[in-house]
């Protein structure tokens, strides 16, 4: 049986990959809330949804993207909060190779909708 948790996150990483498949920033920082942290594949810490779109926007431009989620945990942490852990799998069509990632998100209710509150991707291989 699906908790409610789990179709919330469902329906968030459903508009994340269709948002990631033409690399539209606008929609995807639509997705994140205002106070949003958002650490991707750099360094940097991204804030809010101009941050999170000043990423998407410098991402290159591939032709092809795709994001495949896995392994997808979600728990209700509180009436208005989610956490999500997931394993994704960016196929950039022979651009790159894959790159596979860990990536967690913090889901909170904000104005009566679900947002991203924390962005965190890591690489998938052991740091030690």
């Amino acid at each position: 049986m699906c908790s409610e948790a789990d179709a919330i996150v469902s329906a968030v990483i459903a508009k994340w990959c269709a948002g990631f498949a033409t690399l539209d920033a606008t929609s995807l920082s639509s997705l994140y809330a205002n106070n949003a942290f958002f650490f991707g594949s750099n360094p940097k810490l991204y804030r809010g949804r101009g941050g999170v779109a000043d990423y998407f926007n410098g991402l290159p431009r591939w032709r092809q993207p795709s994001a495949v989620f896995s392994e997808v945990n979600a728990a209700q942490a509180g009436p208005d909060l989610i956490n999500m852990g997931a394993i994704v799998t960016f196929d950039l069509a022979g651009e790159r190779p894959d790159l596979i990632v860990k990536m967690s998100w913090v889901i909170i209710r904000e104005d009566g909708d679900w947002k991203i509150v924390n962005h965190h991707a890591s690489a998938k291989a052991p740091l030690i």
